[in-house]
């Protein structure tokens, strides 16, 4: 069974803050062999909030959310992770909808937007997310824009 955790960023301590950077890192810098600034001055600032999923003390799914001080700017879902451990259950649905939640619950008249992995656009897809950008590189990985209202 999941524990799911919704916190915002004042709320991190750090063996916290070092789980969800370590799982980032695992998964999005030596996993995809992706070089690139993960720690980007986004974490702990404004009224970003942090979703986390763990099971038995592991931290096993993980999403970033972000909130722009301009009003009328989509709420951006990010670093969209499921651990290697846990893949192949399905975690990254409950991930989204609880990420979903999360955003309905504090920003209930935003749109929101993640920049996703091009082949997982149908996975996003799923949750009511369109297509709003062509396809882009991001760090080498081609990325897509998708937004849902």
């Amino acid at each position: 069974m999941i524990h799911w955790q919704d916190l915002h960023h004042s709320e991190l301590d750090v063996p916290t803050l070092y789980a969800l950077l370590k799982l980032r890192c695992d998964v999005f810098v030596v996993e995809q062999n992706c070089v690139y600034a993960d720690i980007d001055g986004d974490d702990l600032v404004g009224e970003n909030r942090h979703l986390l999923g763990w099971r038995d003390g592991e931290l096993v799914a993980y999403a970033r959310i972000l909130k722009s001080e301009v009003e009328w700017e989509p709420v951006a879902i990010g670093r969209v992770i499921v651990s290697p451990a846990a893949r192949g259950e399905k975690l990254g649905y409950q991930l989204m909808e609880q990420a979903l939640a999360v955003c309905r619950k504090y920003w209930p008249q935003q749109a929101i937007y993640l920049g996703a992995q091009a082949h997982l656009q149908s996975f996003y897809g799923s949750f009511g997310f369109k297509p709003v950008t062509d396809v882009y590189d991001e760090d080498g990985i081609p990325h897509i824009g998708m937004a849902k209202e």
